[in-house]
């Protein structure tokens, strides 16, 4: 059974554009979150790769991966992400057990494992790692990325303030430091060999902003079913619910993403979520 998905795209005009791409046009964290992730994969022609999620993802990512290069498999641990995810790249989507994370797929298999913002919805994180490392070859990269969760930081405190916990957005914890992170893949028998971050100060408090009045005001009046944990809309359902919203956001949208590059006035500072990069030697 061949694991990796297609390679061929599809091309999209503006007129025929699936709405996960749409709404990823109006992003400011994923954005970053993709131009960081391709900066740290590099070129990926020939390898295989495996990127695994956890909700709060309806495709537009394994989109762009896929257009990077590279051929890819895709997993995630949440139902309804795993259904946009397949509707968006009419690629099998692997199903992951979230209490008992197996990823089934051969051992050495693939070249790259990317898994974004997965360890902070889990109880515990040591048979995650396991899996990792077991399905990344010999010389092979596992990349990692969470919310740095460091509660003592600005936007975290905040965040706080403003009655946002951890299982507004799905967690069950706030989310780990790049020397946490660094440590648990450690532990799996992978060796460091990079870390970064993004969405500094401006970025964080412009995300917080759209996700308060989200799960606050919007997910309650929305005649969509609204899951606890869902922070924006996951669905084309959702995201119908509030299109007027939606409507005042794009208009909007120049002007949050013209602040968020205040961003690159605080270059001296960590973001507030972290990527880890290790090798499988």
């Amino acid at each position: 059974m061949d694991l990796t998905t297609r390679s061929e795209s599809s091309l999209m005009t503006k007129a025929v554009q699936p709405w996960q791409l749409r709404m990823f046009r109006r992003t400011l964290k994923k954005q970053q979150k993709l131009a960081r992730l391709l900066k740290t994969v590099g070129p990926l022609d020939g390898q295989r790769c495996l990127l695994l999620t956890c909700g709060d993802n309806n495709g537009a990512l394994n989109w762009h991966f896929r257009e990077h290069g590279g051929q890819w498999t895709w997993a995630d641990m949440e139902e309804n992400s795993a259904a946009q995810i397949a509707a968006l790249t009419g690629d099998p989507v692997l199903g992951v057990d979230k209490d008992a994370p197996v990823l089934p797929v051969p051992e050495q298999y693939f070249d790259v494992v990317m898994t974004i913002d997965v360890h902070e919805h889990l109880q515990e994180t040591e048979r995650l790692n396991q899996e990792l490392a077991r399905v990344t070859r010999t010389g092979g990269k596992v990349i990692v990325t969470t919310p740095g969760g460091e509660p003592q930081k600005w936007a975290n405190r905040i965040k706080r303030l403003l009655g946002m916990q951890a299982a507004d957005y799905g967690h069950v914890v706030d989310g780990y430091s790049a020397s946490a992170l660094q440590s648990q893949l450690q532990a799996a028998g992978l060796t460091l060999s990079a870390h970064s971050s993004y969405s500094r100060f401006f970025t964080e408090m412009l995300e917080l902003a759209i996700n308060v009045v989200y799960v606050k005001l919007l997910s309650k009046k929305s005649k969509a079913r609204v899951e606890q944990g869902q922070i924006a809309p996951q669905n084309q359902e959702q995201l119908h619910s509030v299109e007027k919203s939606y409507r005042v956001y794009s208009l909007v949208y120049p002007t949050f993403w013209l602040i968020s590059q205040l961003d690159r006035l605080l270059f001296f500072t960590e973001g507030y979520a972290v990527i880890v990069t290790a090798m499988k030697e």
